[in-house]
């Protein structure tokens, strides 16, 4: 569940005054999601979606956020559009929290992922990348590498002693071979949360357009496409789908070419992006209270994922 913070109808209508969106007809409580708490808002004009921000984004931050939005929405990408009230400010408070209101996004996430759903996200990630490089603010990824020995240390003495025995190495491998930016792999920005419940179709050869954007920050490229590919193209036992991995970089090279650096560096970034994630969801195992509201993500997943990323570079090693 992802409602933390509740809010009564009668906040939210007094709220609606300050914008130009119509009354309140109905509020809702959103189920899916991890970070935030979020209600689909419903007025006399339509659809919205209402977040109120947890303590885990920092409100200094939120609006970066929102500017993305809106500077990815008016270059042509299909996503949430921040609504601003009557003094053209997106954020307000509720309940306590930090706020916003962003327009409803038509569609689901993909029942069953096919190789032509692969194929439309990878040219859809390409769009938002080129167009997300007309916006020049910067944000530092912060689950990026030099917080990944944080987590993992902060894992020790739980009872998972024997995996944090085999991730260890790994990750030392791993921060040993992370480009930098001497490698001169393109940095833009990225979503960095790209999984399947974040990406919306209308229909089966229609991508709608993508949700969720509180990851998103400037970082590599590639890395967002490594991101992708281990949320999309895995089964949980670690088994990789290589047709549905190949339909996403062949949709994202009609768009966007990948250059010769992000190849010869795209093992190591896979790696990485299984590593992030296998270690966050590690620290949320160990450290969610019993009683918590969501219920944290096995974090066992992503391991197989990172023995199969390992199980390739030792063979292109010739090991």
């Amino acid at each position: 569940m992802a409602v933390y913070t509740q809010v009564s109808e009668q906040e939210v209508s007094q709220c609606l005054q300050n914008y130009e969106i119509g009354d309140l007809v109905k509020l809702k409580g959103i189920a899916q999601g991890v970070e935030n708490s979020n209600f689909l808002l419903e007025t006399t004009t339509g659809k919205y979606i209402l977040t109120l921000y947890e303590k885990r984004i920092k409100a200094e931050e939120l609006p970066w956020y929102l500017e993305y939005m809106g500077h990815l929405v008016k270059h042509g990408v299909s996503c949430p559009l921040p609504v601003v009230d009557k003094d053209g400010v997106a954020l307000t408070v509720l309940a306590g929290r930090p706020a916003a209101i962003v327009t409803f996004l038509e569609g689901k996430e993909a029942s069953e992922i096919t190789e032509h759903h692969c194929f439309l996200l990878g040219q859809a990630i390409a769009q938002l990348h080129l167009a997300g490089l007309g916006f020049t603010k910067c944000r530092k990824n912060n689950v990026g590498p030099d917080s990944w020995q944080e987590l993992l240390n902060k894992s020790k003495g739980y009872d998972q002693e024997q995996l944090i025995q085999e991730i260890e190495p790994v990750l030392q491998e791993i921060l040993s071979q992370w480009p930098t930016d001497k490698n001169n792999l393109p940095i833009g920005q990225i979503h960095a949360d790209i999984f399947p419940d974040n990406v919306f179709f209308s229909a089966p050869d229609q991508l709608s357009g993508f949700i969720d954007f509180y990851f998103a920050c400037t970082d590599f490229l590639a890395y967002d496409l490594a991101i992708a590919i281990n949320a999309w193209c895995f089964q949980d036992d670690g088994r990789c789908l290589t047709n549905l991995s190949a339909a996403v970089i062949n949709g994202y090279e009609t768009i966007r070419p990948l250059t010769t650096e992000e190849k010869r560096f795209f093992p190591i970034l896979n790696m990485g992006a299984a590593v992030r994630f296998l270690l966050t969801r590690l620290h949320d195992w160990i450290h969610t209270p019993a009683d918590a509201l969501v219920t944290p993500k096995n974090p066992k997943p992503y391991l197989y994922r990172l023995r199969y990323h390992q199980t390739l570079i030792a063979l292109s090693d010739g090991t």
